[in-house]
């Protein structure tokens, strides 16, 4: 499945490029100056600059053990409603190169990125001939690969969406994850040692721990590293029941715990 354009552009969600700075206004997060921390995964607190691209595979809902059911939270990017900036793909290239400064991370998140992968493998050619030293993360869940785009990435942040993101939707009702691909990812890594992988699972219920488990076993070429439990939630009240879940997963198997630090710091709010 992949985004029609007719021609080398890129569709953009609401946020867009973000948080970058303009004369006289502070960004969303508060600052006077352009980026903002990667508040997840394994470059948590690397200073970075956000890409939000629009369109969506999926239309996770989740549920929580008492019933509560959460949507996604970055609904800019997924709902039919709301306004998309279709942009060329080297005049987009040409302003994040301008708004890097000495920011030299660069994160293109979603919606799903891989919807684009095409024209968004251009991007990256682009910047890499650009900006040398510029990494770049895509924030995917895994259900769509492209090779040329993985092979531009330097960390594909793979967020793989469990059954308990489909029990809130009723058209849905069954896990999304798709073995295939995550495996084509990860191979893709060991046989050419590029780009890094983190397999970054949201907990929500109980019975993530036990359907991430299977995941595991299926898989291979991955190490302990690799492995991410995040709590789901965008604000305290949510957190307050999935951080301790999440916790006692990551210690009882070994996994690595991961934050949302943005959450922490900046609050639930779009372009931070």
């Amino acid at each position: 499945m992949e985004v029609s354009l007719g021609g080398k552009a890129l569709q953009l969600a609401r946020e867009g490029l973000f948080p970058v700075v303009s004369p006289g206004r502070r960004t969303a997060t508060g600052l006077a100056v352009s980026g903002t921390l990667q508040g997840e995964g394994k470059l948590a607190g690397v200073p970075s600059l956000f890409l939000r691209l629009y369109g969506c595979n999926l239309n996770c809902v989740w549920q929580l053990d008492n019933g509560t059911l959460c949507p996604c939270d970055t609904p800019s990017a997924i709902m039919p409603d709301m306004p998309v900036t279709t942009v060329a793909v080297e005049t987009l290239a040409q302003t994040i190169a301008e708004n890097m400064g000495i920011l030299r991370h660069l994160v293109i998140t979603g919606g799903e990125p891989f919807l684009q992968a095409q024209n968004l493998s251009q991007l990256l050619e682009l910047l890499k001939a650009a900006i040398p030293d510029l990494h770049i993360t895509i924030e995917t869940n895994g259900t769509l690969f492209h090779r040329r785009t993985a092979e531009l990435s330097d960390l594909i942040s793979i967020s793989p969406k469990l059954l308990s993101a489909a029990r809130g939707n009723p058209k849905k009702g069954k896990s999304a994850v798709c073995l295939p691909v995550l495996q084509e990812f990860l191979s893709l890594r060991y046989t050419n040692n590029h780009p890094d992988i983190q397999l970054k699972f949201v907990v929500a219920e109980t019975q993530d721990e036990r359907e991430i488990s299977e995941i595991l076993r299926q898989l291979h070429h991955f190490t302990s590293y690799d492995l991410l439990v995040m709590p789901l939630g965008a604000t305290p009240e949510v957190l307050a029941s999935t951080i301790p879940l999440a916790l006692e997963m990551a210690i009882r198997n070994g996994w690595r715990f991961c934050p949302r630090m943005h959450i922490t710091l900046f609050g639930n709010k779009e372009g931070v």
